[in-house]
């Protein structure tokens, strides 16, 4: 903790001025540094880094307990690889960073830096699989993938070196088995994302917006405090295009050579930006419990220095360490109780204990939620148990405050006027057209997202209402402006 100095609350309205907003929350927390001289490459700090690791630990448990196995590959991918698959290569290549030669030396092939995985997988991928007792091969890797956004960037949002990339690739011997997978992957990223209680629309994007080189994909679609959508993750089916692209065959049983089917889906620590966005408030941060650096402070209540209640406060942080909670005594002497309060809310830890001579003497904490909630004093052979259930009352009210925070930025038919001006994402009627959506596109002036397949709030019949071509709808689109 010595890095980090100490700050009142962040005392800015997200809503009001989330840029601001979120910057100072990013620097105060320190978070990232943005200061590093190349647009789009932040350097994490250990407090911001602690949190991702922890958000990707959650991630990666669901992977493992699914039968994914974690691989590597490498960074650089030659060009006659990385454009096997026409659409693949049009669809990346303009933002795909090349490496030509060395400061003295020029290479015979450019490679290409990754921007994902997909080619240099495949080319591997050709190599191993060979018959029916090689699939399904389900991998997942955690990389650091490049890609130059020609959008503004955003610190985490939206940036240039992804650091923290959980991509996940599959290959299977038949159509049915594919599909089955996008199943198990949409149920694996809607538990982690429920674990940090984030609200999101599941979207299949149409065919025109769909993922390059791929049959179709699902998007995992938020909104953070200014209006803009922001992407989640991608569960894509892939079909066969890749695999006749890089020749993956397999000897099926009924002596025919066949090509797999191939699915992949990918996570970023965007989705640490959306759980700061979302769930921060004017105090700053509020970690879901789950992913705080710190679960519990421990403030000592003292007059100068009593090391009876220092004593103590120690006592408490080893009892929990070795419960396996992550916990910390600030035992600073400069700052009073109060102060410390703001400074730990603005660092977003889920609960604080409070110990002083009353508590020393009856072996007891007294427990604050970040929340706001009620204080209680339990006995330390108990505080586990409290602690436990008081976490999942945060839960509880981070969720509830996440669905409100949602349903205040998405506007739901019956549509009116000035739709142009909305701050947020437009949940539409809609029959699938692309003539449609262009005039769903013109009409708000936002950039339509998909088809929504699952709600987070509850929608009317879309038959009930009107497309803008004068029928009927049969589905929803949701349209909005994205990072």
């Amino acid at each position: 903790m010595a890095l980090l100095e100490k700050q009142g609350p962040i005392g800015v309205d997200k809503y009001a001025d989330f840029p601001e907003w979120y910057h100072k929350v990013l620097k105060e927390a320190k978070i990232v540094d943005i200061r590093y001289p190349v647009k789009g490459m932040n350097v994490w700090m250990p407090y911001g880094l602690k949190a991702l690791r922890l958000t990707q630990r959650i991630l990666i448990q669901l992977l493992e307990e699914t039968g994914h196995e974690e691989a590597y590959f490498p960074t650089m991918i030659p060009e006659s690889v990385f454009s096997r698959e026409k659409d693949f290569l049009e669809g990346f290549g303009g933002e795909t960073f090349v490496v030509e030669g060395t400061v003295t030396k020029r290479f015979e092939e450019r490679l290409f830096v990754r921007p994902t995985s997909e080619t240099v997988m495949y080319y591997m991928w050709n190599m191993w699989i060979k018959g029916r007792k090689d699939l399904p091969v389900k991998m997942y890797q955690i990389v650091n993938v490049f890609r130059y956004e020609t959008k503004m960037t955003h610190p985490i949002l939206r940036v240039r070196e992804i650091m923290g990339f959980i991509e996940a690739h599959t290959a299977h011997a038949t159509m049915e088995e594919a599909e089955a997978q996008i199943k198990e992957a949409l149920s694996i990223y809607k538990k982690f994302f429920d674990a940090l209680q984030l609200p999101y629309f599941i979207v299949k994007t149409p065919p025109w917006d769909t993922f390059a080189g791929a049959e179709y994909n699902y998007d995992f679609i938020t909104v953070m405090p200014d209006g803009k959508g922001l992407e989640l993750g991608s569960v894509i089916n892939l079909g066969q295009r890749f695999s006749q692209a890089f020749d993956i065959k397999f000897m099926d049983s009924d002596g025919n050579e066949k090509y797999v089917f191939q699915t992949c889906y990918g996570v970023s620590e965007r989705t640490l930006g959306a759980v700061i966005g979302i769930h921060g408030d004017e105090k700053g941060l509020f970690f879901p419990p789950e992913i705080a650096p710190i679960q519990v402070v421990i403030v000592p209540i003292m007059r100068g220095v009593e090391q009876e209640v220092l004593d103590y406060a120690s006592r408490v942080e080893k009892l929990l360490k070795n419960l396996g909670i992550r916990v910390h005594v600030d035992t600073d002497l400069e700052h009073t109780p109060g102060w410390k309060y703001y400074y730990w809310e603005m660092l977003g830890v889920p609960t604080r204990i409070e110990v002083g001579r009353r508590e020393a003497s009856t072996l007891t904490a007294t427990i604050a939620r970040r929340d706001g909630g009620p204080k209680t004093i339990v006995k330390i052979d108990e505080l586990y148990n409290a602690l436990k259930t008081m976490w999942e009352g945060i839960n509880s009210y981070l969720r509830e405050k996440g669905l409100k925070h949602l349903e205040k930025m998405v506007v739901k038919p019956p549509l009116g006027e000035g739709l142009e001006s909305v701050k947020g994402l437009i949940v539409a009627p809609w029959d699938g057209s692309r003539e449609c959506a262009e005039e769903l596109e013109k009409n708000t002036g936002k950039q339509l997202l998909g088809e929504i397949v699952e709600s987070p709030i509850p929608l009317s019949n879309p038959s009930e209402h009107a497309t803008c071509r004068g029928g009927r709808a049969d589905r929803f689109a949701l349209l909005g402006v994205t990072y």
